[in-house]
């Protein structure tokens, strides 16, 4: 279990050491727009995404799969960089030749979204708060307009018509990436033939948003956060920490921490000692969450979680009016056991489609990961999902 916890902090949060079935290389490309303008009307310039991809484009371009990535990711869903990578990308047991979404047939691409919670990464390339605004040449911090998941979406579009795709095979993409590969059939239904949400939402309920919140509040509590200005002094290293324990502890399931984690000896005499002190469990979580802080930004993370909280598929007034243009198949895989996208999220947005008279399949992943089921268990889905990308 150890190693489990060792590489699911430390290179995206949520990896996993996966062996490859043949080798799998992969180059980080860069995306360059001179300006982009989101969907509040504000104008970003010089905006930069990295992204990759696996497999060849066909001459139609009509074999292209998107992933889209979750909260604490990027698009490194596969493969690895180099033969001294000690882990491959996320989903890389399911993205490759003869795999579930099968890279002989298909374009496999990925993209880093606008401000990724991990800038820092030295194979992450983005625009957010911790990017130099070109128009005074110091970071954004709070200048930085406030985005959502359809801008996500609409980046990834412009690189894909630039690369002259005008259709997308499938869109896949897990938790975050669940937003916004709903949000692509939602918002650009000629595109989309089919959809795949795993562990994910339609739209973000109030406890959900309050959930969300916390994250954010532990960050802005940090002094060093200063009204996001500080980046001419000390990052809010410890609000980070706190933001990251969260969301560690929220995207896994007690079955699994209770495995995990060092046992408590009765009366341990640390705790005895003093309540500044941590218990074994709190050094478990907080001592990896730590030493990955310097990786992140904290101002990207508040954009993250605001992207998040604001989310309605299709950005319309209610999630019915959102879901109404979307023509794609739609396949839902939520985790059983979730407790930070609850499954009767995703249920609730697929009773809709089906009530609409859309085309819906829904199957629950089942594990000991809680909402890392998506990410961990997801190769007990492969052969449905196989087979939801070849059917008609």
């Amino acid at each position: 279990m150890t190693r489990v916890w060792t590489t699911f902090i430390s290179l995206t949060v949520l990896l996993i050491s996966l062996p490859l079935s043949a080798d799998q290389w992969v180059e980080k490309q860069s995306f360059t727009m001179d300006n982009y303008t989101t969907h509040g009307g504000e104008t970003i310039k010089d905006v930069k995404v990295g992204w990759e991809a696996y497999g060849e484009l066909n001459e139609a371009k009509d074999n292209v799969i998107l992933i889209t990535h979750f909260f604490s990711g990027n698009s490194h869903a596969a493969g690895k960089y180099s033969k001294d990578d000690q882990q491959a990308g996320y989903w890389d047991a399911i993205i490759g030749s003869g795999k579930a979404i099968d890279t002989d047939k298909y374009y496999v691409i990925s993209v880093d979204s606008l401000v990724n919670a991990y800038p820092n990464l030295p194979n992450v390339i983005t625009t957010g708060p911790a990017s130099t605004n070109p128009d005074t040449g110091k970071p954004y911090g709070l200048d930085f307009p406030v985005v959502t998941i359809r801008d996500f979406v609409n980046v990834q579009k412009a690189l894909l018509e630039d690369l002259g795709v005008k259709k997308l095979h499938a869109v896949v993409g897990a938790s975050m990436g669940s937003l916004q590969a709903i949000e692509w059939a939602a918002a650009y239904p000629d595109w989309v033939e089919r959809m795949v949400s795993v562990i994910g939402a339609g739209s973000l309920d109030a406890w959900t948003i309050m959930g969300l919140e916390q994250w954010a509040k532990a960050i802005k509590l940090d002094p060093n956060w200063n009204g996001g200005d500080y980046y001419e002094g000390d990052a809010p290293l410890e609000g980070v920490t706190m933001a990251q324990a969260m969301i560690t502890q929220g995207a896994m399931h007690p079955e699994y921490i209770n495995q995990a984690v060092p046992k408590q000896e009765t009366l341990p005499e640390k705790g005895l000692e003093s309540v500044t002190h941590e218990l074994p469990a709190v050094e478990w979580l907080y001592s990896a969450s730590r030493a990955r802080a310097p990786l992140a930004d904290a101002n990207h993370i508040l954009y993250l979680v605001r992207a998040n909280q604001l989310f309605v598929a299709g950005h319309q007034d209610t999630l019915e009016k959102g879901l109404k243009n979307i023509s794609a198949k739609t396949l839902f895989l939520p985790s059983s056991n979730d407790l930070l996208l609850m499954p009767y999220l995703a249920e609730n947005t697929a009773d809709q489609l089906r009530e609409m008279g859309k085309e819906v399949q829904y199957e629950e992943i089942d594990g000991p990961w809680g909402h890392l089921n998506g990410l961990f268990s997801i190769q007990q889905k492969a052969e449905l999902l196989s087979e939801f990308l070849t059917t008609e």
